[in-house]
């Protein structure tokens, strides 16, 4: 690991002294996928919740209950679209595999389902896709390295913390205009942080909410979500399918720095040791909803994680498996609060679907006001 530290400081230091300055956005980028020293592309970042390994937990480990229910609103989902055959089931940044093994297992009974689907799963790292390969072992499953590789066909499409850890970029607001955050080398060839020159250019880029925002506030974008939501929208707007999109941030675009380090479940410091912790960003809803209807399908939410997996029938899942299994009452109480919790994870995280223009909303949506559309209007 000190060689993998080495290199990439050695490689982060070399490109700063030719170019000056990069985005934050271009050191993420490094940091997380650089091909030899990139956090995810060298090893495991899941830890179980009880453990001391891994960086960090997402809900699929917190719970088999998460995976079934997204795999049952799949199902739910494919039944509404008139049951395609073939029909794709892509999942972005599939960890190791849990969600979608869970997925699969809640749904293999469903009659015609698992005859219908294509599994894929858009991922870069390759330790992961090894954790991936034994998760789902009983199953054909196609790797693609990016979501334009994901073919023509109806879509099924889930994506958990996935958008958080894609790069973004930082302005503020200063008296002069919006000025990009960017890296730099210090006197003593360390990485810190800087402002590059304010620039007209760069308020079109941020939010029109945040445009006028006082004196010091801090905006960040995500370029890549952006262009993925646009992707998506577009894709859903001449194919039938659905996408479901969850993770942490604020429903409507808020400004307020958010970018963060993790290590062992701890904060770290963003730029110390880059390529040994995980970076992430909370994520821009209201900015991916739009992206995705500009181009042409409706989305629907976002609601709170707790709010949807309530919708979906936790509770009952929950009960179901303590009924079962007696000993594990007290755990499957835990990680039902867990994730539907506010004061957990069931209200900082959202959960956005995006579907075409004319179809109902899919479930643990129906009770929401008008979706927001191409048009501004319900679907």
């Amino acid at each position: 690991m000190a060689m993998v530290i080495q290199s990439l400081l050695d490689h982060l230091r070399t490109r700063l002294t030719r170019e000056g300055a990069m985005t934050v956005a271009d050191f993420m980028g490094e940091a997380l996928t650089h091909p030899a020293s990139g956090y995810y592309m060298h090893g495991d970042p899941f830890g179980a919740p009880s453990a001391a390994g891994g960086d960090f937990i997402t809900a699929p480990e917190i719970s088999q209950m998460f995976g079934e229910l997204l795999g049952i609103w799949c199902v739910d989902t494919w039944m509404r679209l008139g049951k395609p055959d073939p029909c794709l089931l892509v999942e972005l940044g599939p960890g190791r595999g849990t969600l979608m093994a869970d997925a699969l297992r809640a749904t293999r009974l469903v009659p015609g389902f698992h005859d219908a689907l294509k599994v894929q799963l858009v991922e870069i790292s390759p330790a992961l896709r090894e954790r991936q390969r034994e998760s789902l072992g009983a199953h054909r499953i196609t790797w693609l390295d990016n979501v334009g590789q994901i073919p023509e066909a109806p879509l099924l499409l889930v994506a958990n913390e996935f958008f958080d850890a894609l790069p973004v970029r930082q302005f503020e607001q200063t008296r002069e205009g919006w000025a990009e955050r960017v890296v730099v080398l210090d006197d003593a060839g360390k990485l810190t942080f800087a402002l590059a020159a304010p620039s007209p250019a760069n308020r079109v880029l941020i939010p029109a909410t945040l445009r006028d925002a006082a004196k010091g506030s801090l905006v960040e974008i995500c370029p890549a979500a952006l262009n993925i939501a646009a992707f998506l929208g577009h894709r859903l707007a001449r194919q039938p399918g659905a996408a479901l999109i969850i993770d942490y941030g604020p429903a409507a675009s808020t400004p307020g720095p958010t970018l963060q380090a993790l290590r062992r479940h701890k904060r770290h410091d963003v730029l110390e040791a880059p390529g040994t912790a995980d970076l992430t960003a909370h994520v821009d809803f209201q900015s991916l909803a739009q992206g995705a209807t500009a181009a042409g399908c409706t989305a629907h939410g976002p609601v709170t994680q707790g709010t949807f997996l309530k919708a979906l029938g936790i509770e009952v899942r929950a009960a179901q498996l303590a009924e079962s299994a007696p000993r594990a009452a007290a755990a499957l109480t835990a990680a039902r609060k867990r994730l539907t919790d506010p004061t957990e994870m069931g209200e900082l995280f959202k959960v956005l679907a995006l579907t075409p223009r004319d179809m109902p909303p899919p479930a643990g949506f129906e009770s929401l006001s008008p979706p927001l559309s191409s048009h501004g209007e319900g679907g």
